[in-house]
């Protein structure tokens, strides 16, 4: 830092210090503007100009009562393993809905489109299909405690989908990987394996009012491509996760 630097890039960085060594814990109330400007020996404009850094940065967000705070901690920790998916199937819940239950917090999953389209390019790719071929898209907003945290677009191949609920704009009892592995059901395959790619990107424009963002938040994209037995795709989810909101842990057995 110089002293070139304009003082409230100098007070930004300040309070950026103590955000991330954990002297304002997430949650936690800013001072006032007025008690920023008094410590910092400025006038309240060049405090506001240093809090719209750290609001562009995604440190900091409003609170109820236009209280400044330090951005929350994240609130869902998905956890995937197979020992999770598993115990999840035998209870009859989709994976979000079941880790959002256990750590206490309400689970609704909206359904805003369901639809047969021309595969994108990377979609087609994960599913071995050629780009172009049809797919049915369900389209959901997850929401945690009625709060948006994820936008999911699970893609099936025609082939698979068509004909069974899986086309249908309705809420499927277990979820999809129910339908998919019922004896008795239209497909009957045995979901075996899934494959993730991650990338933290900033959100589009049409994400962020979805998701209700603040300036400054990333999302992370999840691709997930789901196997069955005999090692075809059957499903990929395309996720976009609210970064603030989530917390990922991936457990592989290497035995």
């Amino acid at each position: 830092m110089t002293s070139e630097e304009p003082l409230y890039r100098r007070i930004a960085d300040d309070l950026r210090a103590q955000i991330v060594s954990g002297e304002r814990a997430p949650g936690s109330q800013l001072p006032a503007e007025s008690d920023l400007a008094a410590r910092y020996d400025t006038t309240r404009q060049t405090v506001r100009n240093a809090l719209g850094v750290l609001r562009t940065d995604g440190l900091i967000v409003t609170g109820q009562g236009s209280r400044t705070i330090v951005r929350p901690a994240p609130g869902i920790r998905i956890s995937v393993t197979g020992t999770n998916y598993r115990r999840h199937r035998a209870l009859g819940l989709p994976g979000f809905n079941a880790q959002v239950l256990e750590q206490g917090q309400s689970p609704r999953q909206d359904i805003t489109e369901v639809a047969t389209v021309s595969a994108p390019a990377d979609i087609a790719q994960k599913l071995d299909l050629d780009e172009g071929s049809p797919v049915v898209v369900r389209r959901r907003v997850f929401n945690a405690n009625d709060v948006p945290v994820a936008l999911t677009d699970s893609y099936y191949p025609a082939d698979i989908a068509q004909g069974t609920a899986i086309e249908q704009p309705a809420r499927i009892k277990g979820g999809v990987h129910a339908l998919i592995e019922d004896d008795n059901g239209p497909i009957r395959r045995a979901i075996a394996r899934s494959e993730d790619d991650l990338v933290a990107r900033m959100p589009t424009p049409d994400e962020a009012r979805k998701l209700g963002l603040s300036p400054g938040m990333p999302v992370i994209r999840t691709l997930r491509t789901v196997y069955d037995a005999g090692n075809r795709p059957l499903e990929v989810q395309d996720t976009v996760a609210v970064a603030d909101k989530h917390q990922f842990r991936y457990e592989v057995d290497m035995r």
